[in-house]
């Protein structure tokens, strides 16, 4: 991986205490950053507070509880990063996700949720990060988006259509904001390892079945060409090129992160 060195810039990461954001903050932090997470359960922020810190013993490393759909928990998580560093370089929206659900089955209410979810987990940090972003020397947002976007799947699509709302969401952002230095852009992931998919493993594998051996049969299963899910820490690569001054000439772009999956040109 090309170094760059990132001293005296700060990284704003939601969704920063476990999977794809996790792998992102150990990066940003190992490029010298400073980095703010933040996360809805408090015992499993400090459980990634401690993770990082004995990595990184000299970190300057900000962990908030807060949850991104609560605009008051957003702007009080924005007003702590002000007064901890002064300062946002780079933000990088990482929260949500799936909801197992055909049309026939999803409700009103699990509607409403999955497009309050997938809209307000950008919309809400990105317009409390704004101000600080404007003055920043090369700011960036980057989205944790889903490859649902472009390839939608019909047991999944409340939100398959939430995320190609994001696309679209993204790249309005960046031209609005492109006038302002502002580039935003996103990845689209596939099938990634995470809580989530550790805990359908626990429901439905038979027989004792190892992690490693249910993933790569689904991952054979659904025809994914690389043979197996992504780890955390290839989306995180992704996010950090996006991020910083390695992709200083993109915006309203995204990557795809899928092993294959894609099927669209």
């Amino acid at each position: 991986m090309i170094q760059i060195d990132l001293t005296g810039q700060v990284a704003v990461i939601t969704g920063g205490s476990s999977g794809i954001g996790l792998a992102t903050a150990e990066l940003f932090l190992r490029a010298g950053a400073s980095v703010a997470i933040c996360g809805r359960d408090a015992t499993r922020l400090e459980a990634a507070k401690a993770q990082l810190t004995s990595q990184f013993a000299d970190a300057q490393l900000l962990g908030v509880q807060c949850d991104v759909l609560d605009a008051k928990d957003v702007e009080a998580f924005a007003a702590t990063v002000s007064e901890r560093f002064g300062r946002v370089d780079m933000l990088l929206n990482n929260a949500g996700q799936g909801r197992v659900s055909t049309f026939a089955d999803t409700t009103d209410e699990a509607w409403r949720d999955e497009l309050d979810l997938k809209y307000f987990s950008i919309i809400r940090p990105t317009r409390a990060f704004l101000p600080m972003l404007r003055d920043a020397p090369a700011p960036s947002i980057v989205c944790v988006n889903s490859l649902l976007a472009l390839q939608p799947e019909p047991h999944m699509v409340a939100t398959s259509s939430a995320r190609a709302g994001v696309l679209s969401l993204v790249k309005s952002l960046a031209t609005e904001l492109a006038p302002q230095r502002i580039r935003v852009n996103s990845i689209l992931i596939g099938i990634v390892e995470s809580g989530q998919w550790r805990r359908r493993h626990a429901a439905q594998a038979q027989d004792a079945q190892s992690w490693e051996a249910w993933s790569a049969e689904l991952a054979r299963k659904k025809n994914i060409p690389l043979g197996r899910f992504g780890r955390p820490e290839e989306a995180a690569q992704a996010l950090f090129y996006l991020a910083t001054n390695l992709s200083s000439y993109t915006t309203g772009s995204h990557i795809d992160v899928s092993g294959g999956f894609a099927r669209h040109v």
